[in-house]
């Protein structure tokens, strides 16, 4: 049996674990090896997660604390604590991959691994996570790949439409272009002709070239 000091030294531990966590998932580690705690150590450790086993009691003394309420008592078996790092979005992933990549006994049902998954908290979120919902999170494919196909979705119409672009330019691209009609350049103005002046008048040309006074005189004489 551990002492008070033991068991105050865990909760400090958890304590601390919890401070740097975003979600946590609660399961059942029991008639689980050693070596395959071992190996689910270290994948969490990949995704920035710690797995710890603590008393219940301890467990819920933790939650009680930082205000969440979930009831471990109806868990009846010893439970283990995933502290994330990451979101639950993120870790779901790994433990999912872990308890269902463990090898099955013949005559065993199939999900009885992944059946190890109890629950979970989302501490960002502030919202507890059923088993139902890890499970169905942790078979999504990683953020980046749905991302990925998400893309590749959206890109499909442009690549289409620009194929079809491409394949119209090559099929015009033998004939002969047409020559553009030039517009008649617009003929300059004409000088306007030049106006004919009015003729000066002839000047009268008198035929009687003698002296008026000789007239007088010749009228007289007659």
């Amino acid at each position: 049996m551990k002492t008070r000091a033991q068991k105050e030294t865990e909760l400090a531990h958890a304590r601390e674990l919890f401070d740097k966590s975003q979600a946590l998932i609660f399961a059942d580690f029991t008639k689980i090896t050693a070596e395959n705690l071992r190996k689910l150590r270290i994948e969490l450790k990949k995704s920035g997660a710690n797995f710890l086993v603590i008393k219940k009691r301890i467990l819920g003394i933790l939650l009680k604390e930082k205000g969440i309420d979930i009831d471990l008592k109806q868990f009846k078996t010893s439970v283990g604590t995933i502290f994330s790092e990451v979101d639950s979005e993120h870790i779901a992933g790994p433990a999912f991959k872990f308890f269902s990549g463990m090898e099955v006994s013949e005559g065993e049902a199939k999900d009885i691994w992944i059946k190890k998954i109890l629950a979970g908290y989302n501490i960002t979120g502030k919202a507890p996570m059923d088993a139902e919902q890890i499970i169905y999170i942790g078979k999504l494919p990683p953020r980046e790949i749905v991302l990925a196909q998400l893309l590749g979705m959206l890109a499909a119409p442009i690549r289409s439409f620009l194929y079809i672009l491409d394949e119209k330019s090559k099929m015009g691209g033998g004939a002969a272009a047409q020559p553009v009609a030039e517009s008649p350049t617009p003929a300059a103005p004409s000088a306007p002709e030049p106006v004919a002046e009015p003729a000066a008048p002839a000047p009268t040309t008198s035929t009687d070239t003698e002296n008026p006074d000789e007239k007088v005189e010749l009228t007289q004489a007659q």
